[in-house]
C-alpha cells in the first residue's frame, strides 16, 4: 500500500454538481458504445413512431455519418428542444416503470448522441410544417424551418467528436458496418411487416445496397418466415421448425433449425423478449440444453425464437442498453423453450436438413480443370494382360450359399434381391426412406424412393434407434442410484449450497441424492449407479459452475446420456457387417418410426436423400 504523499494536502474534497455537458457525456458512454449503438437507439425511436419503412445511410462504418429516415409520426416542432432532454420521453409517463410497450422509455438516447456527435433532427407532423433543430457537442441550437414530405430524418455526423479518447477504441470501418449490419438484421427479424434498408454512402452520392427487407405480408408466421428467409437465408428457412408454444402467460414462437443444420458458433441464435433483441444467459442456456442431446459440444443450433408476456412479468430496465432482461419466473420460461423445442424435434422425425443433399452433390461436382491446353480424351489401346484380367472381373461367380451374401468377389459393394412392398399393403407416402437395394461398403445402405434414393449409414442410424430406447427405458423406470456407504461431505459457501439445494428435487431424479450438513456443508449420499465410482465433489462443483453460468444444470443429466450414448455405440450395428435385405428394410423401418433418427448421437446426419432430378443433372440430362 503507497504511502501518502505530505505535500499532498488532506482537506476532504469538494463535492460539485456536474454540468450538463459532462452528464451527457458520461450518459453517453452507456448508451453509445460504437456507431452500431447510435443505430440501434434510432431505429427503435422510428419503430415506436409507427414507421413502416426505414432508411439508414451510413458512411465509414458510421464514425462520420449516421442517418436514419422514416415515415412514422413525427415530432412537432415546440417538442424538437425538450426531445433532445435528458430523461424527457413520450414512451411512458412514468407512474410505472414495468407497463412498458416500446423499445425506448429512458430519454437518454438523443442527448447522449448530441452530447457526443453532431446531431440534427428533421421532422414533420401531418398537417403541420416541419421543423430542424441541430445540436453539436451538447451545444443546442434554434428551432428553424425545413423542408420534408414526412416523418423524421436523424442525421448524425463526427460521432465522438466532442469525447476523441473514445474514437482510439473503435474498430475498422469495415467491422463497424458489420456491426451495424447485424444490428438491423436483428430489428429487422423482430418486425417482419416494416421495411428495412441499410446504404453505405462512404463514397459519396446514393451509396450501395447493403440490406433491404421488404415489408412482408400474411400472417406472422408466413411474415416471419419470409423475413428469416431474407435476412438468415434460404437454407434456414427450409430447415426450420416452427415453434409456438404458451405457458403460464409465456408465448413462444418463431423458428428454430434441425440440429443437422448446426453452426460452429453462436452466431446464429437470435432471441426476442416483447419484440426486443435480448442477450440473456437464461434464454441462451435453455436453447443449449433443448439441443444438448443431438449435437456435439462443438456445435450449436440455429433459431430465432420470440418470447411474449405481460410486460410486468419482466424487468427490462436492467441495463442502459436494454440488451438485457430479467424475468420474474425464469423456470417457467426455460421449461417453455426447452419443452417447445423437444416437441419440434420429435415432431420432425426421422427428417434431416437438405443442406446434407446439397453438401453431397457438392461433393461429386467435378473439380475445376487445370490451367494450359485442354485435354484430349482418347482411350489407349489395351494391353493383352489388361483385356484377359477385364475378362476375369466380368466373367459369372459362384452361387452364394443359401441365406448367406455374396463373397466370392472383393468388391465391397453388392446388390441383395429385394421383394418391394405390396402398394395395396403399404402406401408409397409412408415409405419415406425407401425400399433397400443394394449396399455398399459393408456400411451405406442404398434405399430407392419414389422420387429419388436414400443413402443411410446403418452404424450411426442403429447407434440413435438404440440410444433412443435406452433413453425410454431410463425415463420409464428411472435412474438407479447406489448408496455410499460413507456419504462424502462437499464444504461450501452457504450461497453456493442454498443454490444447489434449490435444485435437489431435479437432481434425486437423476440419481443424485444430497441433503444440508449444516452451514454451507452438503452430504452426498447417493450417486446414478450407471456412472460407476466418481468424484462426488467434482460433480457437485461443475453442477454449481453451470448453474452460475446459465442458471440451470444438465451436467448430470448429460454424463448419463453420455454413458447411455457410449452403449448404444458398442450395442449398435457395426460397419462391415453385411445385412440382408430384410435386415436393411427393418432398420429403415423403424428409422420412420423413431423420432430424431435423422441425426446420430454426435448431431451428425445418418442419412442423405437425393432427389432424382439433382442425379439427373448430375448426369446432365437435364
Amino acid at each position: 500500500m503507497s504511502q501518502p504523499n505530505p505535500k499532498i494536502s488532506t482537506a476532504p474534497p469538494v463535492i460539485r454538481q456536474l454540468d450538463d455537458a459532462a452528464i451527457n457525456r458520461i450518459a453517453a458512454g452507456e448508451v453509445v458504445e460504437r456507431p452500431a449503438s447510435a443505430v440501434k437507439e434510432l431505429v427503435e425511436n422510428a419503430l415506436d413512431a409507427g414507421a413502416n419503412r426505414i432508411d439508414i445511410a451510413i458512411a465509414d462504418g458510421g464514425k462520420t455519418l449516421i442517418r436514419v429516415a422514416d415515415d412514422g409520426c413525427g415530432i412537432r416542432a415546440d417538442q424538437l428542444p425538450l426531445a433532445l432532454s435528458r430523461h424527457a420521453t413520450s414512451k411512458i409517463d412514468g407512474s410505472d416503470l414495468l407497463d412498458i410497450h416500446s423499445f425506448g422509455f429512458r430519454g437518454e438516447a438523443l442527448p447522449s448522441l448530441g452530447a457526443v456527435g453532431r446531431l440534427t433532427i428533421t421532422s414533420r407532423v401531418s398537417g403541420q410544417d416541419a421543423a430542424q433543430i441541430a445540436v453539436s457537442g451538447g451545444q443546442m441550437g434554434p428551432v428553424k424551418p425545413a423542408a420534408l414530405t414526412g416523418g423524421t430524418v436523424v442525421e448524425l455526423r463526427d460521432l465522438f467528436f466532442a469525447t476523441p479518447a473514445r474514437l482510439k477504441f473503435l474498430r475498422t470501418d469495415r467491422a463497424e458496418m458489420q456491426a451495424i449490419s447485424d444490428t438491423i438484421k436483428r430489428l429487422a427479424m423482430a418486425e417482419p411487416f416494416v421495411g428495412f434498408t441499410l446504404r453505405d454512402v462512404s463514397g459519396g452520392g446514393e451509396g450501395r445496397v447493403t440490406f433491404r427487407a421488404d415489408p412482408e405480408t400474411g400472417d406472422l408466421f408466413d411474415a416471419l418466415h419470409g423475413r428469416l428467409a431474407r435476412v438468415l437465408g434460404a437454407e434456414f428457412a427450409e430447415n426450420a421448425l416452427k415453434i409456438n408454444a404458451e405457458r403460464e402467460g409465456f408465448l413462444l414462437t418463431g423458428y428454430a433449425a434441425l440440429p443437422t443444420y448446426s453452426r460452429g458458433s453462436a452466431i446464429a441464435q437470435y432471441l426476442f423478449v416483447n419484440g426486443r433483441p435480448v442477450r440473456d444467459k437464461l434464454l441462451v442456456g435453455a436453447l443449449r440444453g433443448a439441443f444438448h442431446d443431438f449435437l456435439s459440444r462443438d456445435r450449436h443450433p440455429a433459431a430465432a425464437l420470440f418470447v411474449e408476456c405481460d410486460p410486468h412479468l419482466v424487468d427490462v430496465n436492467v441495463h442502459p442498453a436494454k440488451s438485457e432482461v430479467r424475468f420474474r419466473d425464469p423456470g417457467v420460461v426455460r421449461g417453455l423453450i426447452v419443452s417447445a423445442l423437444r416437441h419440434a424435434l420429435a415432431d420432425a422425425g426421422h427428417r434431416a436438413s437438405s443442406t446434407v443433399a446439397g453438401a453431397t452433390l457438392g461433393a461429386f461436382r467435378p473439380e475445376p480443370a487445370p490451367a494450359g491446353p485442354a485435354r484430349v480424351y482418347q482411350m489407349d489401346r489395351p494391353s493383352a494382360g489388361a483385356i484377359s484380367r477385364s475378362y476375369q472381373a466380368q466373367a459369372p461367380a459362384p452361387a452364394p450359399m443359401p441365406g448367406f451374401a455374396d463373397l466370392g468377389n472383393s468388391y465391397s459393394a453388392r446388390v441383395e434381391r429385394v421383394v418391394d412392398p405390396d402398394p395395396q399393403d403399404i402406401p408409397q407416402e409412408r415409405l419415406p426412406l425407401g425400399a433397400a437395394r443394394a449396399q455398399v461398403h459393408e456400411n451405406y445402405i442404398i434405399a430407392q424412393t419414389e422420387t429419388g434414393m436414400v443413402i443411410v449409414d446403418q452404424h450411426a442410424a442403429h447407434e440413435r434407434l438404440v440410444y433412443e430406447k435406452l433413453k425410454a427405458q431410463m425415463a420409464q423406470n428411472g435412474v438407479a442410484a447406489q448408496a455410499l456407504l460413507i456419504p462424502e461431505i462437499v464444504e461450501l459457501s452457504e450461497g453456493d449450497c442454498a443454490r444447489i439445494m434449490d435444485i435437489a428435487d431435479d437432481l434425486h431424479r437423476l440419481g443424485l441424492v444430497i441433503e444440508p450438513f449444516g452451514g454451507g456443508a452438503l452430504a452426498v449420499r447417493e450417486t446414478p449407479a450407471i456412472l460407476g465410482e466418481i468424484n462426488a465433489r467434482a460433480l457437485v462443483l461443475d453442477v454449481l459452475d453451470e448453474l452460475a453460468d446459465l442458471g440451470d444444470s444438465q451436467t448430470v443429466q448429460s454424463r448419463i446420456e453420455a454413458i447411455l450414448s457410449r452403449v448404444a455405440c458398442h450395442g449398435s450395428i457395426r460397419s462391415g457387417r453385411r445385412m440382408r435385405a430384410e435386415e436393411m428394410n427393418a432398420l429403415l423401418r423403424e428409422m420412420e418410426a423413431t423420432p430424431h433418427s435423422g441425426q446420430c448421437n454426435h448431431g451428425r446426419p445418418t442419412y442423405v436423400e437425393l432427389k432424382l432430378s439433382d442425379i439427373e443433372r448430375l448426369f446432365g440430362r437435364t
